[in-house]
């Protein structure tokens, strides 16, 4: 029953104190840009009023309303240099944000790193290459003998072992091929052969 009625935490918020900043920021240049609109608009109306004004003589009104335009005219390059310090700002926090991000990434990748040379070391590395190099090497001397790398020699005791096997072979196919009362008549033949060889040895 604990278990049901307890306070789960409260997630831990995501959101950093540099996201807060450049959301300020971000606010402060929606609102400099709200108030340019409303300052073009006073602009507008009173050009349009001083001509008004000038249209019936009322020369001294329409100077002022002038004036005012003018006042208006600095407040809006006054804005605009505000507007572009804030997108400089606002770029610049971003920017430091993802240069964070990569220093992160490069320090877990170098950790990484550490944690592979750990289970490999230079030297087991330069053993695995050394016989890579030694089995390489091998292949190749397999490959020479096997591409014609034999001396005339060897050719010659190849040729000559390979027609011993050959004739052993014939002579077996030969015997075998004869019917079994004529093998059994070869081979009592044989060794009444060696029988007598034998007899005539002896003194």
């Amino acid at each position: 029953m604990g278990g049901l009625f307890s306070k789960k935490e409260p997630a831990k918020s995501q959101v950093t104190e540099q996201d807060k900043a450049v959301l300020s920021l971000k606010t402060q240049r929606d609102r400099l840009k709200q108030y340019q609109k409303q300052i073009h608009g006073k602009l507008d109306k009173d050009r349009a009023a001083a001509k008004e004004l000038l249209k019936k003589g009322k020369r001294e009104r329409a100077k002022l309303l002038l004036k005012k335009k003018h006042y208006l005219e600095g407040l809006l390059e006054k804005t605009d240099t505000q507007l572009d310090n804030l997108e400089q700002m606002v770029q610049n926090i971003e920017f430091a944000q993802i240069e964070i991000k990569v220093a992160e990434g490069l320090k877990q990748g170098n950790d990484s790193l550490k944690e592979l040379h750990k289970f490999m070391s230079l030297e087991d590395v330069e053993r695995i290459m050394d016989e890579t190099q030694d089995a390489v090497e091998y292949q190749r001397e397999i490959d020479d003998l096997l591409s014609g790398g034999l001396t005339q020699e060897d050719e010659e005791d190849v040729q000559r072992e390979l027609e011993e096997m050959l004739g052993v072979r014939q002579h077996t196919i030969l015997f075998l091929s004869f019917s079994p009362s004529v093998c059994v008549s070869l081979s009592l033949f044989v060794c009444v052969c060696v029988c007598v060889s034998l007899s005539l040895s002896l003194p």
